[in-house]
């Protein structure tokens, strides 16, 4: 049976920590940022962990 393809938007939205998080950036911080307040904005900022059963999903598509 072939290897399974990494899933390429996958591998460019999503990152892998050393002990198995996986990690992603919060959406809505591109444009019209003008009416979203400046705490929205700094909380945008940070990055996400991703857990349960999704995480398990985005793991097997990076792998």
């Amino acid at each position: 049976m072939p290897k399974m393809k990494t899933n390429k938007g996958m591998k460019k939205r999503f990152k892998i920590t050393k002990k198995g998080k996986v990690i992603f950036r919060s959406a809505g911080k591109s444009h019209l940022l003008n009416s979203k307040s400046r705490k929205r904005k700094r909380r945008l900022r940070a990055d996400h962990v991703l857990g349960g059963k999704m995480a398990k999903n985005i793991k097997k598509l990076l792998s």
